[in-house]
Order: C-alpha cells, then structure tokens, then sequence
C-alpha cells in the first residue's frame, strides 16, 4: 500500500468519525421540534482527490497536488431534502439506524486495512517479507 493510500484511509477514518457523531446527534435530536437532520459531505471530495491521482505525461499539463498536501476536510450540511417526519422534524430513525451501521462496517474495513499495512512493515522491519 503507498504512503498516499495510507494518507487517504486516515482521512477515511477521520471522516467516519466526524460522521458517527453527526448521526447520534440526528437520533438524539429526533424528538425535537424543529431540528434539521445534518449530513456530512466527504464522498465528491474522495472521488476527486483519488482521480487527481494523475501522472503527467506533458510539461504543459496542470500540475496537481499529492493527496498528503490537499487535506480532505469533512462538510457537515444541513439536509433540507427530506420531508419532516410526523411534523416534528426531517430526521428518520430507519435513515440514521442504516446510516450508524453503513459507517460502523466502512470503520471496521478502514482500521484492519492499516492494521494489515503496519502488520506487514513489522514482517519486513524482522525480515520476513516484502511491502
């Protein structure tokens, strides 16, 4: 796995974070007349920084910066989109309850794919493998 690789699941995991937080605050806002449903944004930001991932094959190309550089940040928004849920407000307990276990299986993936990566630098730091 390459260092930027590395540096994009990092940034993956700090997102899922950010975003497990935003979805308890949504379920422990659900009875509150008013509350707007937040979401965070990180998904168009991922896709562009994976496809910026570009080698140059002409000096007159656009010079793009490495991901390490860019720092992905997380965008919570307010999710006007959805209709309020029985008149209280838009957050839906089905919605956030497959949104909280969607982020806890991504989480799971995330970490035992950096554990994997340091796990094979400490083969290769005794002498039993290759990165």
């Amino acid at each position: 796995m390459a260092v930027s690789n590395l540096n994009l699941l990092e940034n993956y995991i700090g997102h899922l974070s950010t975003k497990n937080k935003v979805i308890s605050q949504n379920i422990a806002n659900i009875g509150t007349e008013g509350y707007i449903r937040q979401n965070v944004k990180f998904q168009d930001m991922l896709e562009g920084e994976m496809s910026s991932n570009i080698k140059n094959t002409n000096n007159r190309h656009m010079k793009l910066s490495p991901s390490n550089e860019i720092g992905l940040d997380n965008n919570i928004f307010l999710d006007k989109t959805k209709e309020p849920n029985g008149g209280i407000n838009n957050v839906d307990i089905e919605t956030e309850m497959a949104e909280l276990a969607e982020n806890a299986i991504n989480f799971k993936f995330s970490s035992k794919k950096i554990a994997g990566y340091f796990q094979q630098l400490r083969e290769v730091i005794k002498g039993g493998g290759s990165v």
